[in-house]
């Protein structure tokens, strides 16, 4: 499908044009002692780093609308040793070409939210965003024929990433499906960097503020749901995959309550461009403003239930949950601003009173969440904020203001005193955005059984 932007240009071209300037960094791996230990159904092996030979890592994030956590990057493997006796060569040598071509890219690109220079694009042909992630789509396929009905060709090879979010460690494991999973959720965080570089606002030719195009929203919230698609599959399909006691020695970030947070994480930002939407469109009513913010509170706190019990305290998970702290606030201040101009519309003396109730609470979120997003920004890797746009730029204006006006009229400061500090129960309403539905795509064709019993390796 062809949207009508700015120049014309589908949808598929604009995003390779936008993502040809995400600059490279090379990421270094010391040298590391290692320490294995086999388990039911696969072999894992956690690797401690070296003392003194950390990665290089990015100190500053650049503007981040979308959190991004570290990224897992895969390590090289040899197919050829377990597979060349039981398998056709050119099978072998296809999971090889597609799986290092991964590899170099993965390497290349820097951090899925790093500092994107907008005037400068890889100068010696490096890899893109959406190189990446078309690579992972096409590996996909070929991969999937080690795990076909049950092979036990998926025990063969031993599958290594490094992971961004526990630097002390990288994990590899000996079981095909740690590497279907591993796939999903890169493809899922190359798709969450997508999202970030599109939400973040450009300024106008035409001198206006900086702001995001509609195509862009509308094109987020398509990624958006196919991130939480991939991820809702992850944590419903892939995980049951694995034996309980391997499971459990899965790194944080391929855990299910950080899968389940990301995918909620996904939902959440895509009812904000909604909210944000909604505001700008004269259609829209307040009762539906207030329905989609009260869908994102939801989202936010069932996001970070996800993470509450987690051992991410690190760098990155420190990030995480601060994001989504951040995120809840604002949400929260949406809901309570929207559902005072509703109870405000009731002419009654006690609606009056609960309306300058929700309107104080939205203040007092608001507040809170400005207090939160500087720390998230100071927590390393740092970040910045873009300027503001959309929702957070109305909620800005708007909250302070009618707040201040609320506090002028005598009647509705006594009734609010008379109430006290509670604020009103929001409405709870059922979650309409739900994760795109995903099915695995056809084993690849050189996988064909004929072909394999007929040609020997």
């Amino acid at each position: 499908m062809v949207l009508n932007l700015e120049y014309g240009c589908s949808v598929q071209t604009i995003m390779i044009l936008i993502f040809n300037v995400v600059c490279l960094s090379d990421f270094m791996v010391g040298y590391v002692n290692r320490y294995s230990q086999s388990k039911d159904m696969g072999c894992l092996v956690s690797t401690a780093k070296a003392p003194g030979n950390n990665r290089s890592r990015p100190e500053k994030l650049g503007n981040v609308f979308v959190y991004v956590p570290g990224r897992r990057i895969p390590r090289q493997v040899d197919f050829s040793q377990p597979l060349s006796s039981c398998l056709p060569r050119k099978i072998v040598e296809r999971l090889s070409d597609l799986r290092s071509r991964i590899v170099v890219m993965a390497s290349q690109e820097a951090p899925l939210i790093a500092i994107i220079r907008r005037k400068s694009a890889t100068q010696d042909g490096g890899s893109t965003l959406a190189d990446l992630q078309q690579a992972l789509e096409d590996y996909l396929p070929v991969l999937l024929g080690l795990v076909k009905d049950g092979s036990q060709l998926q025990h063969k090879v031993q599958f290594d990433w490094i992971n961004q979010e526990d630097e002390t460690m990288k994990t590899a494991i000996s079981n095909a499906w740690y590497e279907v999973l591993s796939v999903f959720h890169l493809m899922a965080m190359v798709l969450l960097s997508m999202a970030n570089f599109m939400l973040l606002p450009r300024t106008s030719i035409d001198g206006y503020p900086p702001t995001v195009c509609d195509e862009n929203k509308r094109v987020s919230i398509d990624i958006f749901l196919k991130v939480a698609g991939y991820l809702d599959f992850a944590v419903q399909q892939l995980l049951p995959q694995f034996p309980t006691e391997l499971r459990a020695q899965l790194p944080v970030d391929l855990s299910e309550g950080v899968l389940k947070a990301l995918c909620l994480q996904a939902l959440g930002q895509a009812a904000e461009i909604q909210l944000g939407m909604a505001i700008d469109s004269t259609k829209a009513t307040l009762a539906v403003k207030r329905r989609l913010a009260c869908e994102m509170v939801k989202y936010w706190q069932q996001a970070q239930d996800n993470l509450t019990n987690l051992p991410i305290t690190n760098g990155w998970g420190e990030k995480h949950h601060l994001f989504i702290k951040w995120k809840r606030l604002e949400a929260k201040a949406a809901a309570y601003y929207f559902h005072s101009l509703i109870l405000d519309e009731v002419n009654t003396e006690k609606s009056h009173g609960l309306a300058a109730a929700a309107l104080q609470a939205a203040s007092d979120y608001l507040k809170e969440s400005k207090k939160v997003v500087e720390a998230f920004h100071a927590c390393p890797p740092s970040s910045s904020n873009p300027p503001l746009w959309g929702t957070m730029k109305y909620l800005s204006e708007k909250i302070p203001k009618d707040a201040s006006s609320k506090v002028q009229i005598n009647h509705v400061t006594q009734l609010y005193d008379r109430i006290g500090e509670t604020a009103p129960t929001l409405p709870d309403f059922a979650l309409a955005l739900k994760p795109d539905d995903y099915q695995l795509p056809p084993v690849d064709g050189s996988w064909n059984e004929d072909e394999i019993n007929g040609e020997k390796p």
